[in-house]
Parts: C-alpha cells; structure tokens; sequence
C-alpha cells in the first residue's frame, strides 16, 4: 500500500478532532506539562520519540523499552489493572493503548476527573501513523508528531518494499503461536499485530481464515503445515523449546519440523507495533529468506 504525505496530513487531523473531544473543558488543554500515566508499550515508546518522556509519572509492565522507563512506577499489567493502582499515581492524564481492562477498571478509569485517552489498536502500516499522530495530539506536540510519522513511514516502507522483493511470488507460510499449555497451541489469526507483522516481513500467515487469538485442534496445525513457527522469545508456560515443540503430534509432520523453523523475536518489538516496526518487519524478514 502506498500511504503519502498528503494521508499523513489527513490522519494527524482526524487524531487531533477525535483526542481535543477527550480533552475538551479539561485542565490538560490549558496546562499539558503536568505528569502522564502510560499504558501500552508502544504508547510509552512513541511518548520517548516524542521528546516528551520527562512527562512521564508511571507505566505499565509492557512497557519495557527503552530500558530507563523500568525506573518509573509499574502500574500493572495492562489487560489486568486495577483502578486505584492507576489512579493513586495523580497526574493529569492517562494514555491508553486500545485493549487495556478489565473492561470494569476502565470505566471507572473513564469517569475519573483524570481524562483517559485511549489510542487505537494497530496492525497495519497505516496504523501506526494514526497511532502516532494520535498521542501527539494528546500530548500537543503535533508538529512533532507529523516529523515522526513522516520518518516511521518512510522507514516501513522502505522495509516492507524489501521483505516483499525477498518474498518473491513464493512466500513462507508462518504459523504465529502465542502460547502452547498442556499441548495446545493458541495461534493468530486476522486482525491481529501477528497477522500483520508476518504480512508486511513478506510471509504469509497460515492461520488467516479466523480472526483474533484462538486455541487450534491438531488437525487444523496439521492442514496448515506452517513452513515457519514465530513465537515470542519469552519462557514460562507460554513457550516450548524446539525438540518440545516439534514432538507435539500436530507439527511433528510440518514442513517447519522438517527444517527446523523456528523464529523467537522480542515481543514488544514484534506486535507492539510502534516507532520501530520497520526495524521488526526487517528482521523477521532476515530470519525468513536470509538478511
């Protein structure tokens, strides 16, 4: 998809029409230096390219990068939080990524004197444009934004021009596993940041009939035959080294376990899809068909 500056321009208003409707009669329109409360990493991240971290008075415990914003206070998980955990930092305002909860904590968090922003989701190139005007909007700083979309645009598209020349007309089947539990995959599926990383690195996602995350019945891992298994580098319960992984009856027999195909990336860097995106579309796209 092409995406021009002229559309670059259209987003930042309709970002800054829809974020002035939150801060509308609000102390932050009048006084928009008083501290922040960010969650969602790449929120926090796109706060930090902005030139505006000082802002900052607490984040969430996705927002990891850079590594100097685990010295603020650590609000919680963002699909776990809690209302007074939020609210007990002060401030002038809350930014939020899209699908933070509960849904009960939110909108106790909405009714608060403290205005809410709540950023949209992204998963497609054009996203993260709107994603970044939207939290300049919120923070003022619009010119600075629009210079920061502008940049991030030009560095997605030159990646995605790369990993689709890679590619070819012949491109891997990725099979994106969140978590595997008690020998059950949960993969992803449409409208989601999985679906859109492996899209723009030139893969194809070999669960794009379902939308979302879901667990899948061995036989359906079966008719995928992934060529490819791209997982989060993290431990725990969520993951399965290599030999676990292709032990499992449903990959045993892929094209993935015949090659040995598994790709671990850093996960905020891989779906956050934030200001460095293009530097994640490049490397999956490395790992895929060679760098």
């Amino acid at each position: 998809m092409v995406h021009s500056n002229s559309s670059i321009a259209w987003l930042a208003a309709a970002a800054i029409a829809a974020i002035s409707v939150v801060l509308a009669g609000s102390s932050l329109a009048q006084s928009p230096e008083e501290g922040i409360v960010s969650i969602g990493g790449s929120v926090t991240e796109i706060i930090y390219e902005l030139g505006e971290q000082d802002r900052l008075l607490a984040r969430d415990s996705t927002s990891t990068f850079p590594s100097e914003v685990t010295d603020l206070p650590n609000v919680g998980y963002m699909r776990a939080l809690s209302p007074e955990g939020v609210l007990s930092i002060g401030g002038s305002m809350i930014i939020s990524e899209e699908g933070a909860g509960p849904p009960e904590t939110i909108a106790v968090l909405r009714a608060a004197d403290i205005p809410f922003v709540e950023v949209p989701s992204a998963y497609t190139h054009e996203d993260i444009l709107a994603k970044i005007l939207a939290v300049g909007a919120a923070l003022d700083v619009e010119p600075e934004a629009e210079a920061l979309a502008a940049r991030v645009h030009a560095e997605l598209s030159a990646a995605e021009d790369l990993a689709a020349q890679r590619a070819g007309d012949q491109p891997l089947r990725v099979m994106f596993i969140l978590s595997v539990r008690d020998g059950r995959i949960m993969a992803g599926g449409r409208d989601t940041s999985a679906h859109g990383i492996i899209e723009m690195a030139g893969g194809e996602n070999a669960f794009s009939d379902f939308h979302g995350y879901r667990l899948v019945s061995d036989e359906a891992v079966v008719a995928a035959n992934p060529d490819v298994i791209l997982m989060m580098n993290r431990g725990g319960d969520h993951g399965a080294d290599d030999a676990t992984l292709f032990a499992m009856p449903a990959l045993r027999t892929s094209q993935a376990a015949a090659d040995n195909a598994v790709i671990r990336l850093d996960g905020l860097l891989m779906l956050g899809f934030g200001p460095r995106t293009a530097e994640a579309v490049t490397l999956l796209s490395d790992e895929l068909y060679g760098g």
